[in-house]
């Protein structure tokens, strides 16, 4: 998928927008790693897992994460429409304007409207992800094995990101240098990255919530 949308970008000469999405993409993935979330609970279990169970393991629970998704969609959106904001104001381009990316690498890192650039959109990206992943840190696994509604496994992971804030942060620290590694493989390292911070967090949902009490 990811080098379908390299390859759309390529089209209409808009490459220079990889990093924006790969940033969103970390947004949205929780959503994304739902059959990851299942297959781990399975393993757990000693319980055998097909294709077909972790690709169907978020429908069956599609109502809750439903709307948890939106949230997540949104976060999305507001990430792009600032990243947009920020290349105006500081470079004055907008999309359909977007240079190549090795002229815009040299502006980013090579000139003082790019520098302010580079830390204001890695700033205003860290806040942003700050606040999903504390929204996401455990919601998602716990949407999928129990009926709640989005609003109290937010405010549940929320929680437990605030009771464990040393570890957390690690780990969101943890996540963002894996999906970086990802991306700088050109995606390849995705293969690996992507189940294994997925496996890792159903262990960190299953360290912190404990399912059998009301």
């Amino acid at each position: 998928m990811a080098w379908i949308i390299l390859f759309g970008l390529s089209l209409f000469e808009a490459v220079s927008l990889i990093p924006v999405l790969a940033g969103g993409f970390m947004l949205v993935g929780p959503l994304f790693a739902a059959g990851l979330y299942e297959a781990s609970r399975r393993l757990e279990k000693g319980e055998r897992i097909t294709l077909r169970q972790a690709v169907g393991a978020g429908w069956r629970a599609a109502a809750r994460l439903g709307f948890f998704g939106v949230v997540l969609f949104f976060a999305f959106f507001v990430w792009v429409e600032l990243a947009f904001l920020l290349l105006m104001l500081f470079l004055g381009l907008g999309g359909a304007t977007l240079p190549p990316p090795s002229e815009f690498m040299q502006t980013l890192l090579f000139t003082n409207a790019g520098m302010g650039l580079l830390l204001t959109g890695t700033l205003t990206g860290a806040v942003l992800a700050l606040i999903v992943f504390s929204i996401s840190a455990i919601a998602p696994p716990l949407l999928l094995v129990k009926e709640v509604d989005a609003v109290t496994a937010m405010a549940t992971s929320v929680r437990a990101v605030l009771l464990n804030i040393g570890p957390m942060l690690l780990w969101a620290a943890l996540i963002a240098g894996l999906m970086v590694l990802g991306f700088a493989t050109l995606f390849l390292g995705l293969v690996v990255a992507f189940p294994l911070v997925g496996h890792a967090t159903w262990h960190a949902f299953r360290a912190l919530v404990e399912l059998d009490k009301p």
